[in-house]
């Protein structure tokens, strides 16, 4: 897509701030002196088979971005690919649990898009404010930063085996619930206690979006491979072999950029390329304020995974320890 992008004519608008913030995870617009825009759009394939279940997933994912911000999420719009020979409840088991997920995180679904697709598609495009002076983006990481993650990894892995049949939804269920639950209070959380910079982590894994923060931020990031979280299973089936592609796309286009995978277990390297869905935020920190970040985290009943620090090395970088 990068080799796309870079052919379209340049966007010359001031107030589409986005353009000179390296990795965004939403396009930032501004309105205001007091309020931008935030928008995302995410959608995928079914990663599970309860279709309630499906669109809670993909709606929690879908606001992720804006939650990565510090933004408030204000409207939704589905966006829907449907065969026809299936029932037409599966699709409204779909919308109600996107919706419901919508209503969680304070913001109004005003519409949407269908077509009729082989496969079952289905996503949001999200709308939400933020003040320009309180929004965070991947700007700003500084050495001595503590990077805290605030859910394990393994989703691709674990979506892969159930897929496979290699493991049900019950086997899974602590990654099911950590899928489904909004990135809403953990922004809430850092948005209080300030923080340098964030992102969440989605598709890129680990690795591309914690990659997009360094370059975006011109550090280098150190991660501590055995300081890793992971979701009950995704080891075992790391290596039993059942590895979505999108963990070797990912280690293919990034890991040049990374130094010490030779001293790390295969596991840990499966870990930090695996694909995530609707996955945790990426937090860089203040050392003198992280243990007020953790204590806010606790608080608002998310988990706190201290993975490594930031650096003053080559920018855009990564290293395993």
């Amino acid at each position: 897509m990068a080799q796309v992008l870079c052919q379209l004519p340049q966007n010359d608008d001031p107030n589409l701030l986005s353009r000179n913030i390296p990795c965004a995870d939403a396009g930032i617009y501004q309105i205001s002196p007091e309020l931008v825009l935030l928008q995302s759009i995410d959608f995928f394939t079914p990663v599970v088979d309860d279709p309630y279940l499906f669109g809670a997933i993909a709606a929690s994912n879908a606001l992720s971005d804006v939650y990565a911000m510090g933004g408030k999420p204000i409207t939704a719009m589905n966006m829907v690919g449907f065969p026809n020979c299936l029932d037409i409840d599966i699709l409204t088991q779909i919308l109600c649990g996107s919706t419901d997920k919508v209503h969680e995180a304070g913001a109004t679904v005003v519409g949407g898009h269908s077509i009729e697709d082989e496969e079952p598609k289905f996503g949001l495009a999200i709308t939400g404010t933020a003040h320009p002076e309180q929004m965070i983006t991947t700007l700003g990481c500084q050495a001595g930063d503590l990077l805290v993650l605030t859910k394990p990894l393994g989703t691709g892995l674990l979506t892969t085996a159930l897929k496979a049949k290699v493991l049900s939804e019950q086997q899974i269920e602590v990654a099911l619930k950590g899928m489904e639950r909004l990135n809403r209070y953990a922004s809430e959380a850092m948005l209080k206690i300030g923080v340098s910079a964030c992102t969440d982590i989605t598709g890129f894994g680990l690795i591309g979006h914690a990659l997009e923060m360094a370059e975006a931020s011109q550090v280098r990031l150190t991660i501590h491979g055995e300081s890793l979280p992971d979701y009950p299973h995704a080891i075992d089936m790391a290596e039993n072999g059942l590895v979505p592609e999108g963990r070797f796309r990912n280690h293919r286009h990034y890991m040049p950029r990374v130094t010490g995978e030779e001293g790390q277990d295969q596991h840990i390297i499966d870990l930090l390329c695996d694909p995530q869905t609707s996955g945790g935020l990426l937090i860089s920190v203040p050392a003198q304020r992280l243990d007020q970040l953790l204590a806010a985290l606790n608080d608002a009943g998310d988990q706190a995974f201290i993975i490594g620090e930031v650096d003053s090395g080559p920018a855009g970088t990564m290293q395993l320890i």
